[in-house]
């Protein structure tokens, strides 16, 4: 019996090498195949037909693909290893929750009747029927003298007996082997384990170091946390968006630039002394400078080498400061783009009209006659009456608040070019 069992064991594996190859019908035997559910991975134990490619009774060549099968992770088609002809299929397109290694159809071989031919036995049930019935005889064994043999074994162990494809695991094999747990023993636990394989928590159960349901609730929880259910989940209705309020538009206008604050910088400057060098250009050099270029040159004077503006601190400029390096790098000084504002004058003075040019005959000729007094009063510059009694007049600048003392500076500059050093601006 022992040499049966074995027998039925090596043939139910070699059915299952062809079903994971594609499933070919035999030539040798002359008679119709069963064809069933193939493993598409290491992992998979069931799948969902999702179509046939081929009706009962059609012909199909190698290479063509027969059904489709879905898993939870693709889609994936079976094909044809050899010749053959369906012959009649068992699960028909959309079954669901197919088990691997359940008949699902039945081959026969190219060129054969298949009306003459008769329907297989299901090879998973018979097995199963013929376990049962017929259990296998235990083999003899020596048990060892320190191995615990099982007092009791729990009332829930299953009646039939479990076939264990895969080898054990290390672990699963070690308690075996402590336990002295026979071949017979073995296969009368079911194994909770992927594609019934054999997990140490079944052999555990089966001595009744733990409960004996506790497997089989771990492998039911596993399960369900397998699969993501979104059966309940519905699709959200997409609401139109809300009309902004006033209060928002509002405040998300453009904000209007905050008014700078700004303030009057006056301070009286006397124009005496360019008055004065003015005269004397004009009477020594027969120069006429108009007092607006001194002005001008006086301001360009003033704005030179200004403190700097002062300002919020950068990013950089705080970093700087903290490395130590804020006083070195930082920018002292810069150029001023102040224009003083005179009110009640303007420097419009009269110049002596240009003598006409000399040529060769009037040099040969001699000397030119002087001008009459009448004429010389003429060519002086005119004045403005009221520069001509006091001299003095106010110039003034209007600057941000934060500006007012490098405003101060660039008018104490213009007074003391002006009236000091007159000179220094030709």
């Amino acid at each position: 019996m022992a040499s049966l069992a074995a027998a039925c064991r090596i043939s139910s594996r070699l059915a299952s090498g062809r079903a994971a190859r594609s499933f070919t019908t035999s030539s040798r035997c002359l008679a119709a195949q069963n064809f069933t559910m193939p493993a598409l991975s290491p992992t998979m134990t069931e799948g969902n037909i999702a179509s046939w490619k081929v009706k009962e009774g059609d012909s199909f060549s190698a290479g063509d693909v027969l059904l489709e099968i879905e898993t939870d992770k693709a889609t994936m088609d079976v094909e044809a290893q050899d010749e053959g002809i369906m012959m009649k299929i068992i699960s028909q397109d959309g079954s669901k929750s197919v088990q691997v290694g359940t008949r699902i159809a039945v081959l026969a071989d190219a060129g054969d009747d298949i009306s003459a031919l008769e329907l297989p036995a299901d090879e998973q049930l018979q097995q199963s029927a013929q376990s049962t019935s017929q259990p296998a005889a235990p083999a003899p064994r020596e048990e060892p003298k320190s191995a615990a043999k099982p007092s009791a074994k729990p009332e829930s162990a299953a009646s039939g007996t479990y076939e264990h494809n895969y080898p054990l695991l290390p672990s699963v094999g070690l308690l075996v082997h402590e336990h002295g747990i026979s071949k017979e023993d073995l296969s009368k636990i079911k194994g909770t384990g992927p594609s019934g394989r054999l997990l140490k928590g079944d052999v555990l159960a089966f001595i009744g170091a733990i409960n004996a349901d506790r497997p089989a609730k771990v492998s039911s929880h596993l399960s369900k946390l397998a699969h993501l259910d979104l059966s309940n989940i519905k699709v959200a209705e997409k609401k139109a968006a809300p009309a902004p309020k006033a209060s928002e538009a509002a405040s998300k206008a453009p904000k209007a630039a905050p008014e700078v604050e700004k303030v009057l910088v006056q301070l009286p400057i006397s124009l005496e002394s360019v008055v004065q060098l003015q005269r004397r250009l004009q009477d020594s050099a027969d120069v006429s400078v108009s007092t607006a270029t001194f002005i001008s040159k006086a301001t360009a004077f003033a704005n030179s080498r200004l403190p700097a503006v002062p300002h919020a601190p950068t990013a950089s400029e705080l970093f700087d400061e903290v490395l130590g390096l804020g006083k070195s790098k930082a920018t002292k000084f810069s150029q001023g783009a102040y224009v003083p504002t005179i009110p009640d004058y303007s420097f419009t003075a009269s110049r002596r009209a240009s003598a006409p040019k000399s040529d060769i005959i009037d040099i040969l000729a001699g000397p030119a006659k002087k001008s009459s007094s009448s004429s010389a009063q003429r060519a002086t510059p005119r004045l403005d009456a009221r520069l001509a009694a006091d001299g003095i007049h106010t110039f003034s600048l209007l600057v941000p608040k934060e500006e007012k003392a490098r405003a101060e500076l660039f008018l104490e500059r213009c007074k003391l070019a002006l009236e000091e050093v007159p000179e220094t601006l030709i």
